[in-house]
């Protein structure tokens, strides 16, 4: 009863459909206000509801009771959840001040004086950021990874999942449902699959470098838009929770909230009781943790830090920028990190800025933040890259990737204040489509109340007494970190449409991203291959070829450049390589080469509670070629069913070497031509060589006190702030 007054106290009546109706519609008494009228009346119509449909004469469809149920629900969530800024009526104030917040700065000319007001200080300005360029300062790139490598065990991992990601336009092919991001396939698994794989081939460099077992536990935002956290469930479970046990993820799910328009703010309705609801925003995320608990489950484990990572962001986890960024922020003991990059023009994506404020009490404060697109406006500058005031140039671009001290952002998350919801906007520039009870599509201009994560850096300034001109940013809690464009971020947002030739944010474009890395680590290994040119060569083709490795083979490059040298990759090959334990030398690929295995990174044994849990290092599979020659058909790159990011290829020929438990291939000095299958069964090892007629194979089995540890093996081994491979053979 309480939830619904709040809807009419809001403002909100027509969500009640013809009750809402009859409340706007009735005659006021004497000596009362018009708010308490309608309460009243409100009071004694949901009174004489029955909604079994008996005995009263409003009855009720079963259709209306399963919305109004679902109506309660949601509004008490939102009710408890923003309990911070004053429930449901607080959520619906906030959205009436940012539309006249944002009607205010269309008309006026004096902005910074506007932002001042509402940052309640004398003076804020903005300054491009000092960064680390991980690219130019290599060593001490390579010695902050490392001390991420090391920090491994106090390190959680965070992934913001909720998002509705209406522009991917996902759908189950077979029940027609939408699906949420985290279940687009790509490159042949889920992306949810694939932040959990990049995880793993952390933990197996650090089981390489130390012999020890880690096992990160991984905090997981959902929310029920497009049956998003039941989806990310049901595939943990099928896939067993990805050998690591149940009990390293938690699942927390975060509330819907109602969409507004931008005209006046009202709620929009596709029918009586069901209000257009999308997620808060991935900066509830903060709140959400302490609210279910996360960062008390964090401290369970004895994490200190954790980084976050977007589900879209196919490429964040490259080469040495996460692990850069975490180690920093553990070694130095800071309170947030962002790991950032050049920023495209025109992109819908926010800037890193060096914030500096005159507080009132005339003492000035200093911290990294982030500005979202959509506030751009708010701030008086422009993205475009030929306007005096663009961004291109001078500022770095926000990736939502993250480092962040648990303890820090706990107390943030804690404060049963505003703080708690960060970088609170209302973003109502995007189209709402939605359906009525008739049936009819409607389109209109409206938004959510949204929260940014990246914003609880707003919270971790550093004040001093007198004005700094410069190097600020040494003594700051926060920090960025700063690489190539194509090693930190680029996302699989957004569905290209047919006739559009950008690639930009779409999978397409994502995994030509993937393609160039893969030039710029293979042909530093001496390996011949073309080089990937601007998107705009590949609008209306596939790429020059598919290149898919797994990130155990490193992570970091510097671990798989010595697996690799020599050779050469022609355009239009494929090589996929799915085995970490892997040696390449003078081989020639024209056509198609895929290795899968089963024991990428080791196997599994079972817990006392009948988990299966991945042990790192025991029964790999492992894989050599050298001084090899691959000639097949490879792909049909003219076929029209081809959908290369997902890695759905037709062929007209390939080598496949499929490895089953600990099994190993060699093959050495040959040259393997045309369509080739070999299937190596578990505790097996097969060696392919040229025979008088052919290929000769020899299949033998591994010696029992080798099964564990293989007949060879990569040992990792430190070097100053550099890792070196000796391959170990028996």
């Amino acid at each position: 009863m309480y939830l619904l007054k709040c809807v009419v106290a809001a403002g909100q009546e027509h969500v009640l459909g013809q009750f809402g109706r009859e409340l706007e519609n009735g005659e006021l008494e004497m000596g009362r206000s018009a708010i308490k009228t309608a309460l009243y009346t409100l009071a004694e119509m949901i009174e004489n509801w029955d909604l079994n449909g008996r005995g009263t004469s409003h009855d009720f469809k079963d259709e209306d009771r399963v919305a109004l149920r679902s109506l309660l629900k949601m509004l008490g969530e939102v009710e408890q959840f923003y309990d911070c800024i004053g429930g449901i009526i607080g959520y619906q104030v906030s959205v009436l001040e940012l539309l006249a917040q944002s009607s205010h700065e269309e008309q006026t000319i004096n902005w910074s004086q506007q932002i001042n007001k509402l940052l309640k200080c004398q003076i804020v300005e903005i300054h491009p950021p000092s960064v680390l360029h991980l690219s130019e300062a290599s060593e001490y790139a390579s010695q902050a990874a490392l001390w991420g490598i090391e920090g491994l065990p106090d390190l959680g991992e965070i992934y913001p999942l909720g998002g509705s990601a209406d522009r991917l336009g996902l759908v189950d092919p077979e029940t027609g449902e939408c699906l949420p991001a985290a279940m687009l396939p790509y490159c042949g698994r889920t992306l949810l699959e694939g932040l959990v794989r990049d995880l793993q081939a952390r933990e197996f460099l650090y089981f390489k470098l130390y012999g020890k077992q880690c096992i990160t536990p991984v905090a997981i935002m959902t929310s029920s838009a497009k049956n998003n956290h039941s989806h990310i469930t049901c595939l943990c479970e099928k896939l067993k929770w990805f050998g690591r046990g149940r009990s390293s993820f938690m699942l927390f799910e975060q509330p819907l909230v109602p969409a507004v328009t931008a005209e006046d703010g009202d709620w929009i309705v596709t029918r009586p009781f069901e209000p257009v609801c999308k997620p808060g925003g991935h900066g509830v995320i903060w709140k959400l943790a302490h609210d279910k608990g996360v960062f008390k489950w964090f401290r369970s484990h004895a994490r200190k830090g954790a980084t976050v990572r977007q589900i879209s962001n196919v490429v964040a986890a490259t080469d040495l920028t996460l692990l850069a960024l975490a180690g920093i922020g553990l070694r130095h003991q800071k309170k947030l990190g962002f790991a950032s990059c050049e920023r495209n023009a025109g992109a819908t994506e926010g800037i890193n800025v060096l914030l500096e404020k005159k507080n009132i009490d005339g003492k000035w404060a200093y911290g990294l933040s982030c500005i979202e697109y959509t506030e751009f406006d708010k701030f008086g500058i422009t993205a475009g890259p030929h306007s005096p005031s663009s961004l291109q140039g001078d500022f770095p671009a926000n990736t939502n990737i993250l480092y962040v001290d648990l303890p820090s952002a706990e107390l943030i998350g804690s404060s049963k204040n505003k703080s708690s919801l960060p970088g609170m906007v209302l973003n109502v520039k995007k189209p709402i489509t939605y359906m009525d009870q008739f049936g009819m599509k409607h389109c209109v201009s409206g938004g959510r109340l949204e929260c940014t994560m990246q914003n609880i850096a707003d919270n971790f300034s550093n004040t001093y007494s007198s004005r700094c001109y410069e190097g600020v940013e040494d003594g700051l809690d926060t920090f960025i970190v700063y690489n190539e464009r194509r090693k930190v971020t680029s996302s699989a947002k957004k569905r290209r449409r047919p006739a559009d030739s950008s690639l930009h944010q779409t999978p397409d474009g994502s995994l030509l991203d993937i393609m160039r890395n893969a030039y710029d680590l293979l042909s530093h290994c001496g390996i011949t291959m073309p080089k990937v040119e601007g998107n705009e060569e590949y609008a209306n083709s596939g790429p020059p070829y598919l290149i898919l490795l797994h990130p155990a083979l490193g992570p970091l490059w510097e671990v798989t450049r010595q697996k690799f040298l020599g050779g050469s990759i022609s355009k239009g090959s494929e090589l996929q390589i799915e085995v970490a334990e892997f040696l390449w030398r003078n081989v020639q690929l024209d056509g198609s080469l895929i290795i899968l295995a089963e024991n990428v990174v080791g196997s599994t044994k079972t817990n006392e509670i009948g988990e299966p849990i991945l042990q790192y290092g025991r029964r790999c599979a492992r894989c050599k070629l050298e001084n090899v020659r691959v000639v097949n058909g490879g792909i049909d790159w003219n076929s029209e069913d081809n959908l290369y990011w997902k890695h759905e290829v037709q062929r007209f020929g390939t080598l496949k070497v499929i490895l089953h438990g600990n099994a190993e291939f060699e093959a050495t000095d040959v040259v393997i031509q045309g369509n080739h299958v070999f299937d190596v069964p578990d505790g097996h090892k097969l060696k392919i060589t040229s025979g008088i007629s052919g290929l000769e194979m020899k299949l033998k089995p591994i010696e029992d006190e080798l099964m564990d540890s293989g007949t060879w093996f990569w040992k990792y081994k430190l070097n100053g702030t550099h890792v070196e491979l000796e391959s170990v053979d028996f």
